[in-house]
């Protein structure tokens, strides 16, 4: 499985800080299309049907082993195979922040996937 904070997501990051934005990326969806995840994507591998979901941020840890975590619970409107998810910036145009791939998961309809992503800021040194 490839998870990246992907390029726009590393450059939304850094107009945050610059407060140039005040999107928070909390906003989940997932996709059901083939792939790999590249640091380079802007978009899920063709993201489903259902409405994008905000989930809970938070932040855990202290120092350099803070991490900012989102987790949200996504819901099918009918049968389908997710195979990659990801953090938004917003509900329907944000930025995308955080994308994964994975196998697929079958699911039909009123199935439900949490999901918890986490971008850990530990320095690797």
């Amino acid at each position: 499985m490839a998870t990246f904070l992907v390029n726009v997501g590393k450059q939304h990051l850094l107009e945050f800080l610059a407060g140039e934005t005040a999107d928070t990326p909390e906003w989940v969806a997932w996709g059901t299309g083939a792939g790999t995840t590249a640091a380079s994507d802007t978009t899920l591998f063709t993201e489903a049907s259902e409405d994008r979901e905000q989930g809970v941020g938070s932040t855990e840890g202290s120092g350099a082993a803070t991490a900012y975590k989102v987790v949200a619970t996504l819901v099918a409107d009918g049968s389908k195979t997710i195979t990659n998810a990801g953090v938004f910036t917003d509900e329907t145009t944000g930025r995308l922040f955080i994308k994964g791939d994975f196998a697929g998961i079958a699911l039909d309809e009123n199935d439900a996937i949490e999901f918890t992503f986490t971008l850990s800021l530990a320095d690797p040194a």
